[in-house]
C-alpha cells in the first residue's frame, strides 16, 4: 500500500530519522518512586531534544505553530489521618510512599467524616490513593465482622480497561492485608462462574455504570448482604460524566442510592476528576448530594513541552477547489513512527476508531522500512475489540513491550501505563479537559514529557494551534449534564418501579419533574398506581428500555461474511454512517468492505479487501420548531433557545484517498430516515440587517451555510460537547422564523444541555467563529474554516465572505450576555425544502484525518 502522495521532498516521516534504531524504550524520568530503579541518566533525551529531532528537517520546523513551557512543580507532603489503620498506612509504605500528597491527606479526611468528596486534580497526581486509603482501611474494619464483610466498596469506571487495571492496582497495593481486601472485577466479561463468587465473597467490586443499570440493580435481591454493608462508592474520572451519557449515570446513582436505604445503607460517594471548573458543583448534580471539593493539586510535576503542530498545504485540491492540508491522520503516523524508532514510548490519541487502526497500519509500515523488529511494537486499542484482544494489549502497553500505541479515548481514563514519554494528540478531542488529560499521560511518576497537538483540517484545529491562549490561558469548561430531561428520566422510573414499587417519597430523589414523567409512564401503561405505588406492568425486563451511552438500541453485530466470525460491534447510533452498505471497515489492522447492513437484525456483514481509500458517509436534515423557549433581541434579528423536530438521513459516502484525503467519488445510499426530538439555538436576521452586510439573495444560502458550519465546529470550545454531540441547519427563509436562520441542535433526544451553553455564550462564540472563518487564509472557503466533510449538500452553497460580513452585522447588535427573555411557542411545520445541513454524526469514523 502506497502512502507517499505528496510532491518530492515534501513526504518527510524518515527524513529525521539519522539515529540507530533501538528496541528499548529510553525514558526522560527525572524523578521517580524509591522502589523503581534510576536508569543511565545519560541516555535520557530531554523532551525538548525529542522535539527538536521530530521537527529536524526543512520544512518540519515551519509545523510547529507555538511551544508552551509548563515548568515542574515541588510537592507538598502531609501525613495521613489518624483514623487510617496502620496495616494500610503500612501497605502503601511497602510501595515507596511515605507521606501523602496533601491533597490526598484532605480527601481521606473528608471520607472519613462521612463527607461525599470530590478530588479534581491533574493527571498522575494521586487521587486513586487519595480515595483507596479510607475505603482500604473501612474494609479492613469490615473483615473482622462475624461474616468476615461488614464493609463492602464500589467503584465505578466509564470503561472495562480502567476498571482492569485499577483492580490489578488494588491487588498489589492490598497484597499486604492479606484476604481482608478482596477485589474482583464484575463487568460484561467476567465468566458466569465467577459472578456467584463476587456477589458473595468480595468485598471492592470493580464496576461500570452500564453493568450497575443492567446487571447489578435489577438483581439487588442477589446482592442484598453487598449492598446492606455498602460503605464507599467510588465513582473514578467523573468528569467524563457529561452530556446524555452523565444524564443517564446520574439517574443510576440514584436508583443505587434509593436501593441501598432500602438495604439501610447510606454510602459515602468518592469522585475523582480532572482538573474542571466547579467540580463541586458538578458532582452534585451527579449524584444527587452535597459534595465537598478538594481541587488545590499538591503533587509534584515535572517539565512539560507541549508543542502545537500544524500540517502543511499540499499541492492537491479538494471540493470546489479548496487547497487540501496534509491530514493529522498521516502527520500523526509519521510522529509516531518517528517517536518509535527513537525508542520513546509513546501514545497517539486519535478521535475515531478506523483513525487508530490506519495510523497504526501507516506507521508499521513506515517501520517495516527502518526496523522489521520495531513493527510489533506498535499496535492500536479502541473499543469495539473482544475483550480478550484488549487485555492483550493492556498487558502489552504495562510490560513495555510495545513502543508505541494509536488509541481511541478508550485509553484515556487512567490506565495506569507509567512510564511513558511522549503523547501526540490528532485533533483536538473536544474540550480542553480531554486534552490535558491526555497530555498527562505522558511523564506519570513525575517525569519530562512531550505532549503534541497535531491540528485536523477543520476550523476549531486551526483556530487553536493559532491562539494558543484559548488553550494554555483559560481554565477547563464545566461539566453539562441535564439529570432531568424527560427523555433520560422516564426509562430510569420504570426501571426503579420494576426493582422497588415507587412512592411518592422516591420523586423527590429523582427530581422535580419526576411527577410529570410519572403521570405520562402512568398514561402510557408502562406503570401502574396500586394503593400507594407504582409498580412495572410489563414481563420484559425495565432496564433494557435505554442504553445509558445513548446508543439508541442494541449494537451493530460486525461479522465476516466467509468465516461468520465476530469481528466487533458498533453503536446502533453509528451504524448508518459507520458500517452502511460499502464503508471501508479496520479492525486490528486489516481492512474489511461492508457488504451489507441488516438494520432489522443489527448485523453487517463485511469482506477482507485493500481499497485504496476510506469512507465517509453524508447525509441530510431538516427541522421544525415545536416551541421557543426563550429569545433575545440581536438588533432586528432573533436569538433563541427551544425544541425541535430534526429529520435526518444518511444519504451517500464519499471515497477518499487514503491520507491525501482526495476525493475519488460519491455513492448514494438507501437508508431510512430518523427523527429526534431535542433542543437548538438558533438565530435570525432581517432584511435590513442582510441589506447593512451587503447580501444579496445570491449569497444568502452561502453565507448562512459558511456560517452554519464554521459555528459548528467553534462551539467545542464553549461547551463541554463532542463535534458529533450536535449538529445543524442553515436555510434562507424557514417556514417557522419566517426569516433567514441558522439552527444549532443537540443531537440526543431532549437535549444535552450543549444548546442552553451556546445560547447563554453566544457572543463570544459567534465571535471566534468569525475570527476564525476571516483569519483563514484560503481564499474562497477550505476545510479549515467554512468547509465540512459530512455536509450532505456537498459544501454548497459557501459563501466565506458574506459569512463574515453577516456575523460582523449580527455581532455589532449582540448584547453583552445571552439572558433569559419572554417564552414564545413557535408552530410545527412541515419539513422545509432547500435547507442547507451538517449533522456531525456518532464517530466520523471516515473522516481522513
Amino acid at each position: 500500500m502506497a502512502f507517499n502522495h505528496l510532491p518530492a521532498g515534501v513526504h518527510d516521516a524518515l527524513a529525521p530519522l539519522s539515529v540507530k534504531p533501538v528496541t528499548d524504550s529510553v525514558p526522560m524520568a527525572k524523578n521517580h518512586r524509591p522502589d523503581h530503579p534510576q536508569p543511565d541518566t545519560a541516555s535520557r533525551p530531554s523532551p525538548e531534544a525529542v522535539l527538536h529531532r521530530l521537527a529536524s528537517g526543512p520544512s518540519r520546523s515551519a509545523r510547529i505553530t507555538h511551544t508552551e513551557h509548563l515548568p515542574p512543580r515541588a510537592g507538598r507532603h502531609a501525613v495521613w489521618p489518624d483514623r487510617i489503620r496502620s496495616e494500610v498506612i503500612a501497605a502503601v509504605r511497602a510501595r515507596g510512599i511515605e507521606h501523602p500528597w496533601a491533597h490526598q491527606a484532605l480527601a481521606a479526611e473528608h471520607a472519613l467524616d462521612g463527607d461525599s468528596v470530590v478530588v479534581a486534580t491533574g493527571t498522575a497526581s494521586g487521587k486513586s490513593l487519595a480515595y483507596l486509603m479510607p475505603v482500604l482501611s473501612a474494609l479492613l474494619d469490615g473483615s473482622e465482622a462475624p461474616n468476615g464483610r461488614g464493609a463492602t466498596a464500589l467503584y465505578l469506571s466509564p470503561t472495562k480497561a480502567l476498571a482492569a487495571d485499577q483492580c490489578r492496582a488494588v491487588r498489589e497495593l492490598a497484597e499486604p492485608l492479606g484476604n481482608a481486601v478482596r477485589p474482583a472485577v464484575y463487568d460484561g466479561d467476567t465468566p458466569f462462574e465467577e459472578r456467584e463468587w463476587v456477589r458473595q465473597y468480595a468485598n471492592y467490586v470493580l464496576t461500570n455504570p452500564d453493568m450497575l443499570h443492567r446487571g447489578i440493580l435489577p438483581s439487588h435481591p442477589r446482592w442484598a448482604s453487598f449492598l446492606k454493608s455498602l460503605k464507599y462508592v467510588v465513582i473514578d474520572e467523573c468528569h467524563t460524566y457529561r452530556g446524555v451519557f452523565g444524564s443517564h449515570v446520574a439517574q443510576v446513582l440514584r436508583r443505587l442510592r434509593r436501593l441501598c436505604a432500602r438495604y439501610g445503607a447510606s454510602p459515602v460517594f468518592l469522585l475523582a476528576s480532572a482538573t474542571a471548573a466547579e467540580p463541586s458543583v458538578a458532582a452534585r448534580r451527579l449524584t444527587g448530594l452535597p459534595v465537598v471539593e478538594v481541587a488545590d493539586d499538591a503533587s509534584p510535576r515535572g517539565e512539560l513541552v507541549f508543542a502545537l503542530w500544524e500540517p502543511p498545504l499540499t499541492e492537491l485540491h479538494g471540493e470546489k477547489g479548496a487547497p487540501v492540508r496534509r491530514t493529522a491522520t498521516a502527520e500523526t503516523a509519521d510522529l509516531l513512527t518517528d517517536l518509535t524508532v527513537q525508542g520513546v514510548r509513546s501514545v497517539a490519541f486519535v478521535r475515531s476508531r478506523r483513525g487508530a487502526e490506519l495510523i497504526s497500519v501507516i506507521a508499521q509500515e513506515r517501520l517495516a522500512e527502518v526496523d522489521r523488529s520495531l513493527v510489533r511494537r506498535v499496535a492500536a486499542y479502541r473499543g469495539g475489540y473482544l475483550p480478550e484482544e484488549r487485555r492483550a494489549l493492556e498487558r502489552a502497553l504495562h510490560s513495555g513491550e510495545l513502543l508505541g500505541l494509536a488509541a481511541t479515548t478508550a485509553l484515556e481514563l487512567g490506565v495506569d501505563v507509567s512510564g511513558l514519554d511522549a503523547v501526540v494528540i490528532a485533533g483536538y478531542p473536544g474540550t480542553r479537559a480531554s486534552l490535558w488529560q491526555q497530555a498527562g499521560r505522558a511523564g506519570r511518576s513525575g517525569q519530562g514529557a512531550l505532549a503534541v497537538l497535531v491540528a485536523r483540517d477543520d476550523p476549531l484545529d486551526t483556530y487553536l494551534v493559532h491562539h494558543p491562549e484559548a488553550l494554555f490561558d483559560r481554565p477547563v469548561e464545566s461539566t453539562v449534564l441535564d439529570p432531568d430531561n424527560p427523555y433520560v428520566l422516564a426509562p430510569h422510573l420504570c426501571a426503579a418501579a420494576a426493582e422497588i414499587p415507587l412512592t411518592e417519597a422516591d420523586l423527590e430523589l429523582f427530581g422535580p419533574v419526576s411527577a410529570d414523567v410519572l403521570t405520562q409512564l402512568e398514561a402510557a401503561k408502562l406503570l401502574r398506581r396500586r394503593t400507594r405505588a407504582w409498580h412495572w406492568t410489563r414481563r420484559e425486563r425495565a432496564a433494557d428500555l435505554t442504553d445509558i451511552r445513548g446508543t439508541g438500541g442494541p449494537p451493530v453485530q460486525i461479522v465476516e461474511e466467509g468465516t461468520g466470525r465476530l469481528l466487533g460491534t458498533v453503536d446502533a447510533e453509528a451504524a448508518h454512517s459507520a458500517v452502511h452498505e460499502g464503508a471501508v471497515h479496520l479492525h486490528q489492522g486489516r481492512t474489511y468492505l461492508v457488504r451489507s447492513l441488516d438494520l432489522k437484525d443489527s448485523v453487517a456483514l463485511v469482506e477482507q479487501a485493500d481499497p485504496p481509500y476510506t469512507t465517509a458517509a453524508r447525509d441530510t436534515t431538516s427541522i421544525s420548531v415545536l416551541e421557543t423557549e426563550t429569545e433575545i433581541p440581536w438588533g432586528s434579528g432573533r436569538l433563541c433557545l427551544g425544541s425541535v423536530e430534526v429529520t435526518n438521513q444518511v444519504v451517500s459516502f464519499l471515497r477518499r484517498r487514503l491520507i491525501t484525503g482526495e476525493v475519488m467519488g460519491e455513492t448514494k445510499l438507501d437508508l431510512p430516515p430518523r427523527t429526534l426530538r431535542t433542543r437548538a439555538v438558533w438565530w435570525t436576521v432581517t432584511e435590513d440587517q442582510l441589506d447593512e452586510a451587503r447580501i444579496n439573495p445570491e449569497i444568502l444560502g452561502g453565507a448562512l451555510h459558511a456560517a452554519e458550519h464554521a459555528s459548528i465546529g467553534m462551539l467545542p470550545l464553549f461547551a463541554t460537547c463532542d463535534r458529533w454531540d450536535i449538529g445543524g441547519v442553515s436555510v434562507p427563509l424557514h417556514p417557522d422564523t419566517l426569516l433567514p436562520t441558522v439552527f444549532v441542535y443537540d443531537g440526543h433526544p431532549g437535549g444535552a444541555g450543549f444548546a442552553e451553553r451556546a445560547f447563554h455564550t453566544a457572543r463570544a462564540w459567534l465571535t471566534a467563529t468569525r475570527e476564525a472563518i476571516a483569519s483563514c487564509e484560503c481564499e474562497a472557503g477550505c476545510p479549515s474554516c467554512i468547509q465540512s466533510p459530512k455536509c450532505g449538500n456537498g459544501n454548497e452553497p459557501l459563501h466565506k465572505r458574506g459569512a463574515v460580513r453577516l456575523l460582523t452585522t449580527l455581532l455589532r447588535e449582540a448584547p453583552e450576555e445571552a439572558g433569559p427573555g419572554p417564552d414564545g411557542t413557535g408552530a410545527e411545520a412541515p419539513e422545509e425544502a432547500g435547507a442547507r445541513t451538517d449533522r456531525t454524526g456518532a464517530e466520523a469514523p471516515g473522516e481522513p484525518g
